[in-house]
């Protein structure tokens, strides 16, 4: 016999593989899971409400993002979804997946090294270059192709890559 609690428990678990399969709309080949940026969903009654926070508190990407998870929801039968942006606790690199990490290498952009989160912040970063491995690498600019990326360059292969930074 199926109960209110275990059909709550497989919505959400509908709910939660559906909206974890949005792609970031800046960097495609990250789902909003792999990103940490999906943080919650909840059953309230009849209805689900995902919680996302972005990766930093002006990213211009957050709106397509929650009508991406709306849709994704829609396409999995649930509607009406709430869609809830949290701001704090602020969104940090640490909460990225493994795989996550492993796809921004795989597409040619650095990842942040686990464990760097806020601390980067402070102090002098040591970026490996996605191409080819080495560390004798250089910063060129605070801001690559979107916000949330500085560029670097690789001193060893000569060439210019994305970082995706430490918050």
């Amino acid at each position: 016999m199926v109960t209110a609690a275990d059909s709550a428990f497989d919505l959400r678990a509908r709910a939660w593989t559906a909206a974890a399969e949005v792609t970031d709309p800046e960097i495609p080949v990250l789902t909003i899971a792999d990103l940490g940026v999906l943080r919650d969903v909840a059953v309230k009654g009849d209805s689900v409400e995902v919680t996302i926070t972005p990766t930093y508190s002006g990213c211009p990407a957050m709106n397509m993002i929650a009508l991406e998870i709306e849709l994704a929801l829609a396409r999995a039968g649930i509607r009406n979804p709430k869609i809830k942006t949290v701001l704090s606790p602020a969104w940090t690199t640490d909460w990225m997946s493994a795989e996550g990490r492993a796809k921004l290498k795989d597409y040619g952009i650095a990842p942040p090294r686990l464990g760097a989160g806020r601390r980067a912040l402070f102090g002098t970063e040591e970026v490996a270059c996605p191409r080819c491995g080495s560390s004798r690498t250089e910063l060129l600019a605070e801001f690559g192709s979107t916000s949330c990326k500085a560029l670097w360059r690789c001193t060893q292969c000569r060439e210019p890559f994305d970082y995706f930074k430490c918050h």
